[in-house]
């Protein structure tokens, strides 16, 4: 089982590039399940029916998404009705959607979970409770997308849930990192997957939006940038069906 794993695609110059460069890697790699992060798939960010709809249409099996989920109104209606929409479990009762999903192919059956960090994040219930809660029961092949700031907590979620997950990728910080490995009880694992976007850009904004909110701290509107050379950063994760341990994590750019 080859699961790739996507980057937070970022406005709709990151839906059309996840759009040109998913097809052919698909094929190249193999690639039975496809899971993207597209909390920022809309333009300005959050996200929307029509950017959901354009992201599965392209290829995408799932969508998870983070602090920015409920950004437009206008996605709460989407989150109860598409189940391949996830939002962080660990939201209060109530929040439209859900944080886990199983992914029926037939033969096999993937668990997808979705967490968000509450270091310098917002103050959502534990995560690490709320993966204990719902890791009781999950198919042998389940993955998790932990949306978090700090590094710290990501890899300290990475190895609490070693052996009893067959991978755990991070999103939030936009920017890939290099330490893509297999745990030692055999789950995959990545800091951040990075972004799908315009790779002259600060996290996609324009840098100049950036630089004067930076330097004079008053609201600046960031506005995304629409032209230019684009990137798609993953990570694939080879997952063993019998055991549901990962073999191996290859972490990749596409330009």
């Amino acid at each position: 089982m080859n699961i790739l794993a996507i980057g937070d695609v970022v406005g709709s110059v990151g839906c059309r590039f996840l759009r040109e460069k998913l097809p052919p890697l698909k094929k190249l790699k193999a690639v039975n399940l496809v899971i993207a992060n597209g909390e920022n798939s809309a333009d300005g960010n959050g996200l929307t029916p029509s950017s959901v709809r354009y992201l599965l249409d392209s290829g995408v099996d799932a969508l998870t998404s983070g602090n920015h989920s409920f950004r437009r109104k206008e996605s709460y209606d989407t989150y109860d009705e598409c189940e391949q929409l996830l939002r962080p479990a660990n939201f209060p009762a109530g929040a439209p959607g859900r944080g886990y999903f199983v992914y029926d192919m037939g033969r096999t059956q993937v668990g997808i979970l979705n967490l968000m960090g509450t270091v310098y994040m917002d103050p959502l219930d534990n995560p690490f409770f709320t993966a204990d809660a719902l890791l009781n029961d999950t198919p042998k092949i389940t993955v998790v997308d932990f949306h978090a700031e700090a590094t710290g907590e990501k890899r300290s979620m990475g190895y609490y849930l070693d052996g009893r997950v067959s991978a755990l990728w991070g999103t939030h910080t936009h920017v890939q990192t290099a330490d893509e490995c297999v745990l030692p009880k055999g789950t995959g694992y990545i800091s951040d997957l990075g972004m799908t976007g315009t790779v002259e850009s600060v996290l996609g904004v324009q840098p100049e939006l950036t630089i004067h909110k930076m330097k004079t701290q008053m609201p600046v509107r960031f506005d995304l940038v629409q032209d230019g050379p684009c990137k798609m950063d993953c990570c694939l994760f080879e997952i063993d069906d019998a055991t549901g341990r990962c073999r191996s994590a290859e972490r990749l750019e596409l330009r």
